[in-house]
């Protein structure tokens, strides 16, 4: 009797201890599901962040030369300055060239597309090219481009016969005074690294990722025959799971989604797939092989049956406390690991787009330079440049509205519309005035830029500048005090607003000493600020010490600051510019 009921009892508990098995698989499975969907869409958002980054910089770069083309209509000859400088400016970029309406210059002829190429060994070239024979006027990407009436990305193409890579045209319409379209601005990018972003570091060994364009025809996938030959439709006309076809369709119109399917190699598979942002019309899907997935989990589930069935119920409970604990690390581990790749992402992005290396110059004994940023989070909204061109000293200081991601994303913009903009303007209310219009047209989410921008020339010590709601320079030199800056409001607020310069002349062993109000208002413990009067009588005490050089003066703000903030949180991101004319041509 006692026997029937000891088999009973562990007929019962094996019952239930398979019952517990199962409930464990299915909740470990569903956590799993989760796991990869948050992987999923985190590798669909950063790869969709590195793409649009090359995408928006060549379109960014595009606007700001059709600025000048636009001015230039009446001088044909010279627009191939303009558009040799863009190819310059732009390794992605391998040609760029103008695409005319036809006889609009009948002194060119019926066809006129001048065009510039990056060629081999970096020669670049320029010529004519549009003829009979070479009829843009017929091509997909002109007549596209022109009825858009927009800036657009041409379907991808794999140029056989002369670069010999896969490329894509982005055309933007050209504008005559009147406002009439008179024909096309167009750069071929080369996409040979986008099979590199994409297909790094993808989330599982035998997972894969797929990119296709506007027509499905495939840009990147597991297979590289089908490569530029194939659309996705082609590809997968033989797979019995309709589910398959769907997703083409939902991929080619735009949407985001995920769904389990059946692949061609009759095993079975996740795709989670969204569109790339911009004009591209270009889609990706992540595509992960289900037994990948839950190999390991399948693995577990084995053992810990078998350890079961041999009635370590007390050890299946602690196995079952354990996965639980453990899935919710890995979920947390995961969601961690997803901001923190993105964030150091955006940062290396925003910290390659700023000189750091110091001093910039050295074979030049006129001019000491140093800077130095420091941002309140792991990505900021302050920003700084130089450059010289002609022998004039270009530089900027700028703070934008707000902080985190979306204010280093302006800041990244701002700063390349300077560098683009500063290449062939040379008054800074003319800058800035390009900058207001380029950020305001685009500022959906109303943030604005206190931005300051200098011209010196370094043979005569003239300095050109526009402030626009900045912080006022210091002058530190014959004595110490701030430059006088008109009521300009900051970039961004207001397009077609009239941004006033102004100049002044700088003495030989004069510091021109920037910054942004990270230093000016910087607060202690007892919410004290900095304030303009430290700052000032720092300056001051450099000066009667003969240590006011860029990288001195710098180093003395930022040690009175660390002395009289203590150990209160940094609340905005901190950045000096210092700038030192040690002698001036004209005067040796």
């Amino acid at each position: 009797m006692k026997s029937k009921y000891s088999v009973a009892i562990i007929i019962t508990v094996a019952a239930l201890l398979e019952l517990i098995f199962a409930v464990q698989f299915m909740f470990a499975q569903k956590g799993i599901r989760g796991e990869v969907e948050s992987r999923a869409k985190s590798e669909l958002q950063v790869k969709n962040l590195e793409v649009r980054n090359v995408m928006i910089t060549v379109e960014t770069a595009m606007a700001n030369t059709l600025w000048t083309i636009e001015r230039r209509l009446k001088w044909p000859d010279s627009l191939y300055t303009d558009i040799r400088r863009m190819l310059e400016q732009n390794p992605t970029v391998v040609g760029v060239g103008l695409m005319f309406e036809p006889d609009y210059y009948p002194q060119k002829g019926h066809w006129y597309e001048p065009y510039v190429a990056r060629r081999s060994f970096g020669i670049i070239e320029q010529e004519q090219i549009g003829s009979a024979h070479h009829n843009y006027l017929e091509m997909e990407f002109y007549q596209n481009g022109i009825k858009a009436g927009k800036g657009r990305w041409s379907e991808p193409y794999f140029d056989e016969a002369g670069a010999r890579m896969m490329l894509c045209t982005y055309t933007i319409p050209v504008h005559d005074g009147r406002g009439k379209i008179v024909g096309l601005l167009g750069a071929d990018v080369s996409l040979d690294w986008l099979s590199d972003v994409i297909n790094t570091n993808n989330i599982y060994p035998q997972s894969f990722n797929i990119v296709i364009s506007r027509t499905g025809k495939v840009l990147v996938g597991p297979d590289s025959r089908f490569i530029m030959r194939n659309t996705i439709q082609e590809i997968t006309s033989s797979a019995a799971d309709t589910t398959i076809q769907f997703i083409n369709k939902q991929m080619l119109n735009g949407k985001s989604g995920h769904k389990n399917i059946v692949g061609i190699d009759g095993q079975k598979k996740c795709v989670f797939y969204a569109p790339i942002d911009g004009e591209t019309g270009w889609s990706m899907a992540v595509v992960c092989n289900d037994k990948d997935i839950y190999s390991s989990l399948r693995k577990s589930a084995t053992y810990i049956l078998l350890l079961g069935l041999a009635g370590l119920a007390l050890l299946c409970y602690i196995v079952y406390r354990t996965a639980r604990s453990a899935r919710s690390l890995r979920e947390a581990t995961a969601e961690k690991e997803r901001i923190g790749s993105e964030l150091r992402i955006a940062r290396s992005i925003q910290e390659s787009m700023l000189p750091k290396t110091f001093p910039p110059y050295p074979d030049r004994k006129d001019v000491d330079i140093f800077a130095s940023l420091v941002p309140a989070k792991e990505v900021g909204g302050d920003l700084y440049d130089f450059h010289i061109r002609d022998e004039k000293l270009f530089f900027c200081i700028g703070d934008v509205s707000g902080k985190g991601v979306p204010a280093s994303l302006v800041m990244a913009v701002t700063r390349s519309l300077f560098r683009t903009v500063s290449a062939h303007e040379d008054l800074p209310e003319t800058i800035v005035t390009a900058l207001n219009e380029s950020i305001a047209d685009m500022n959906d989410s109303d943030m604005f830029v206190t931005l300051f921008v200098g011209v010196l020339e370094l043979a005569t010590g003239r300095l050109r500048y526009c402030n626009a709601g900045h912080e006022e320079p210091l002058l530190i030199g014959k004595g110490v005090g701030l430059l006088p800056s008109n009521n300009n409001i900051p970039v961004g607020m207001i397009s077609k607003w009239n941004y006033e310069g102004q100049e002044t002349q700088i003495y030989p062993e004069t510091t021109i000493f920037l910054y942004t109000d990270g230093l000016s208002e910087a607060e202690n413990y007892a919410h004290t600020q900095f304030g303009k009067q430290r700052i000032l009588r720092i300056a001051r005490k450099a000066l009667a010490d003969k240590s006011f050089d860029p990288e001195t003066i710098i180093k003395l703000q930022k040690e009175a600051l660390c002395q009289f903030v203590g150990n209160a949180e940094q609340n905005d991101d901190l950045t000096m510019l210092a700038i030192k004319c040690k002698f001036f041509s004209y005067l040796t």
